[in-house]
C-alpha cells in the first residue's frame, strides 16, 4: 500500500507551520513575555530560536525525510537497529502526553468561544468577574470534560481522513484564516487609547530581567512552539517530497511561527495596558484578563469571538500534528488501520486528559511536587521531555549519522548551491552549539 504524503510544497509548509503555530503562541508566549521583562525576553527568544531551535528543526526534518517512516522507525532504521530505537519510542510517547493535557486547554477555548458568541463578556464591570468565570469552568466536572471530548474528537476526525485530504486541506484553509484573524485584532488593538504603553513594553528591552531561568523559559517556549523534541516535525517531514528544499521549508516555518507569536503579542499586550491591567498575570492572561478587556473595549464582543476562534484553530492545527505522530507509528509498526489507530489513541488521550481536567476540581487534592496533575505534565513536558528529545535528536544527527548522509539530504545531493554554502555552519551548530546550549540552559533552569 502506497504511503500517504503531502500533495504540494505549500501544503507541507502550512501543515508544518500549523504544527508550530498553536497555543504556544497565543496562550504561553504573551504571558512569558509579561513575566520576563518584555522585549528583552523577545530578543533572547529570537536568538535561541534561530541559533539553536532552527538547527534542531532542520535535524528532525533531515531524519524524517531521509527515512520516509514514522519517528520510531526513523531512529531504528537510520541507526541500524541499535538502542537508538528507544529514543524513537520516546518521541512517540511525549506528544501523546502533551496532547492529553493540551486538549483540555483546547476544550477551554471551545467553551470561551461559545461564551463569546453569546456575548457573555460584554459590560463586565470587574476583572474579578472574569476570574470567577474561569475558575468556575476549570473546577467544574462535566463542562470541561465535554469540551475536552469535542476538541479531541475534531482532532481525530481530521487525522482519520489522512495526510493529503485531511491534514493538508485543513491547514490550507485554517492557517491563512488564523493569520488574518490575529492580524486584524492586532491592527484594531493598537488604535485603542493607551495601547502605546503595551507596544513600549513589548519592544523596549529590560535586560535586568534576563537570567538563566528566563533563558530556560525562552528555550522551553521555542521548543514548545516549534513542536521540537516530540516527533511531529520528523513525522511530517516523512511525508514531504524528496525534491523540496529543507532549509527553505524549515526557515519559512520558523519565521511564520515567530511572526505569529509577535503579532499575537501585539494583539494582546497593548489591550492589557490600554485598560491598566497587569501584563504579568501568568497563564490566566488569556482566559481571565482578556475576557475582561474584551468587555471594556468598543466592539469587544466581536473581538472576543474572533480571538477565541483563532485560539481554537491554533490549538487544532497543533493537536492534529501530535496525534499523527502516534497514528503513523501504529499504522506502520503495529499494522493498525488509520481508523482503528485514531480510535485507540482518542481513548488513550481522553483518559489522561480527563484526569488532567479533573485535577483542577475533584482531583485537586492529588499533587506531584506541589503541582496538580495538569501543571505537573505541562512543566515536565515543556521543561524536560521536549528538551531531552531535542538533545537526543541533535546528538543523533551530529554524531551518529554519517556527515555525507546529512549533507546529501540537506543539499538534495549537492544540487542546492545555497544549502551547500550553509552546510558547514549547520553542521557546527548541530554538533557543538545546540547540544551544549541545550544542556547548559536545561541545567540552569533546574537550579
Amino acid at each position: 500500500m502506497k504511503r500517504d504524503s503531502f500533495g504540494s510544497q505549500i501544503g507541507a509548509l502550512l501543515a508544518m507551520a500549523g504544527s508550530a503555530v498553536g497555543l504556544g503562541n497565543l496562550w504561553r508566549f504573551p504571558y512569558l513575555v509579561g513575566e520576563n521583562g518584555g522585549a528583552a525576553f523577545i530578543i533572547i527568544y529570537i536568538i535561541l530560536s534561530f541559533l539553536i531551535c532552527l538547527p534542531i528543526f532542520i535535524s528532525e526534518f533531515i531524519m524524517g525525510r531521509r527515512s520516509q517512516k514514522n519517528a520510531y522507525a526513523t531512529f531504528k532504521n537510520l541507526s541500524g537497529g541499535s538502542a537508538w530505537k528507544w529514543v524513537g519510542l520516546f518521541t512517540i510517547i511525549v506528544p501523546l502526553i502533551v496532547l492529553s493535557y493540551y486538549s483540555v486547554i483546547g476544550g477551554w477555548s471551545i467553551d470561551y468561544l461559545l461564551k463569546s458568541l453569546t456575548f457573555s463578556f460584554s459590560d463586565m464591570a470587574q476583572q474579578n468577574a472574569a476570574n470567577s468565570i474561569f475558575t468556575e469552568l476549570v473546577t467544574s466536572t462535566w463542562t470541561p470534560l465535554l469540551a475536552h471530548t469535542v476538541f479531541l474528537l475534531v482532532t481525530a476526525l481530521v487525522v482519520v481522513v489522512g495526510i493529503k485530504d485531511g491534514i493538508e486541506k485543513f491547514s490550507k484553509i485554517m492557517m491563512p484564516l488564523l493569520f488574518f484573524i490575529v492580524l486584524a485584532i492586532a491592527i484594531y488593538v493598537i488604535t485603542l487609547p493607551g495601547a502605546k504603553a503595551g507596544l513600549d513594553y513589548l519592544f523596549r528591552p529590560d535586560f535586568s530581567k534576563i537570567d538563566a531561568k528566563a533563558c530556560a523559559a525562552a528555550l522551553g517556549q521555542a521548543f514548545f512552539s516549534l513542536s521540537l523534541g516530540f516527533g511531529t516535525i520528523m513525522t511530517y517531514a516523512s511525508y514531504v517530497d524528496k525534491n523540496d528544499n529543507i532549509m527553505k521549508q524549515s526557515t519559512a516555518t520558523a519565521l511564520s511561527d515567530l511572526m505569529f507569536a509577535l503579532i499575537a503579542g501585539v494583539a494582546i499586550m497593548p489591550a492589557v495596558f490600554a485598560f491598566g491591567l497587569d501584563p504579568q498575570s501568568g497563564p490566566g492572561l488569556v482566559f481571565e484578563t482578556l475576557p475582561y478587556v474584551f468587555g471594556q473595549m468598543p466592539a469587544g464582543g466581536l473581538v472576543a469571538i474572533l480571538f477565541f476562534l483563532a485560539l481554537l484553530v491554533a490549538a487544532l492545527t497543533s493537536s492534529i500534528s501530535m496525534l499523527e505522530v502516534a497514528v503513523a507509528y501504529l499504522m506502520e509498526e503495529k499494522k493498525f488501520s488509520r481508523v482503528s489507530a485514531c480510535v485507540a489513541l482518542f481513548i488513550f488521550c481522553w483518559i489522561i486528559g480527563a484526569v488532567c481536567s479533573l485535577s483542577f476540581g475533584p482531583l485537586s487534592g492529588i499533587t506531584i511536587g506541589g503541582n496538580n496533575i495538569f501543571n505537573f505534565l505541562d512543566t515536565l513536558s515543556s521543561n524536560v521531555l521536549m528538551t531531552l528529545g531535542s538533545l537526543f535528536t541533535v546528538i543523533f544527527v551530529g554524531w551518529r549519522l554519517k556527515k555525507t548522509d546529512v549533507y546529501e539530504e540537506f543539499t538534495n545531493g549537492g544540487s542546492l548551491s545555497a544549502n551547500v554554502k550553509l552546510f558547514g555552519v549547520l553542521w557546527f551548530l548541530v554538533r557543538y552549539v545546540a547540544p551544549l546550549a541545550i544542556i547548559f540552559i536545561f541545567i540552569s533552569g533546574l537550579i
